[in-house]
């Protein structure tokens, strides 16, 4: 069994997650589960002196101060069955709010392994619970993963933040996070809360990054598959301010530009904070992907391996953004690196 409380000090970070376990008589510890990260002063990059003084409350190092919970896993409406698992609606408490999403529990006898799935962006106002990554929730269920695929705050059946847009979704990190402490902590005896993986697509890329910064030790292992930018402003000027989307305007009025308020964007990276990954992670970008540009995920992958991380960044010849003819084979490959980790 890992260990699942950590002390350690990186960069000048003290880092205390506290996470639920069972109890001396065997019994299922209470459905709740909390991390907490506590830092003396501002993170700061790698090499750098933390200074001390306020923290922007929109940054990840207000989520690293924050203590995050995720509890009240429930399984309603069963959708389908078929040979393999289970599929379920399901719902979830994270801070203070219930996020709505999907679980495929594999037959069979459990425990199995846990797999939290990010999915990548589509429109709130179209998206229906358990949208995004469909080949993947079937493939994984197959291969013996309970797999619980967020929706997300301000999507399906979720509880609205109306906030979260401004705020540059940082939200969604919450979710995956309380996701992941919500299966540990649910005492079902199909799930296995002491290997959980993460995997996101895409938007959901860029929330992994997040959540391994933020709350190092809570997954096993992770695989972003054609993430966005690890810079955020980046992906606004490539898919937002092009369109003339409103929200870049309100964005910047309350945050202030790259140029006026730099400390705010180096606030929001992951990159910013490249020390606190402990977790192996696996990065997975067709050459051809027109959506996100490979040269994000080259980024991501050397800033991190800079930083002594344990990072592959996998390039798929002539594969665009979703992926064709190499998505069995890719797919193959990412479950050989759960397999390897989450044991």
């Amino acid at each position: 069994m890992r260990l699942r409380g950590i002390a350690c000090a990186a960069a000048g970070l003290l880092l205390a997650v506290t996470l639920g376990c069972t109890g001396g008589d065997g019994s299922a510890a209470p459905s709740t589960g909390t991390v907490t990260t506590s830092t003396p002063g501002d993170p700061s990059p790698r090499g750098a002196t933390p200074s001390p003084g306020p923290v922007d409350p929109v940054s990840l190092p207000a989520l690293l101060r924050r203590e995050h919970t995720g509890s009240g896993l429930r399984l309603g409406e069963v959708l389908d069955r078929t040979s393999a698992y289970t599929r379920y609606a399901v719902t979830y408490e994270v801070n203070g709010l219930t996020v709505s999403g999907i679980m495929n529990i594999p037959r069979g006898e459990g425990p199995f392994p846990a797999l939290v799935l990010a999915h990548g962006y589509i429109d709130p106002d179209t998206y229906f619970s358990g949208q995004g990554m469909p080949r993947e929730q079937d493939r994984l269920a197959r291969g013996g993963y309970v797999v619980l695929h967020t929706d997300y705050r301000n999507h399906a059946r979720s509880d609205d933040d109306p906030d979260n847009d401004v705020n540059l979704r940082l939200g969604y990190t919450e979710d995956v996070i309380g996701a992941a402490l919500a299966l540990r902590g649910s005492g079902r005896p199909e799930i296995d809360g002491d290997r959980i993986g993460l995997f996101g697509r895409s938007m959901g890329g860029g929330v992994v990054y997040n959540a391994l910064v933020v709350a190092p030790g809570l997954f096993d292992a992770a695989v972003a598959y054609a993430p966005v930018s690890a810079r955020p402003q980046e992906n606004i000027d490539h898919f937002q301010r092009p369109d003339g989307d409103p929200l870049v305007a309100r964005i910047e009025e309350r945050h202030g530009t790259p140029e006026e308020n730099p400390a705010f964007w180096r606030g929001v990276s992951p990159l910013t904070y490249a020390d606190r990954l402990t977790e192996p992670l696996l990065i997975q970008h067709g050459t051809a992907d027109d959506t996100c540009p490979p040269a994000w995920s080259r980024e991501a992958a050397r800033v991190f391996r800079e930083a002594g991380k344990d990072v592959e960044l996998r390039t798929v010849a002539g594969e665009g953004h979703t992926f064709g003819a190499r998505w069995a084979a890719e797919m193959d490959v990412t479950e050989a690196f759960f397999a390897r980790h989450l044991r």
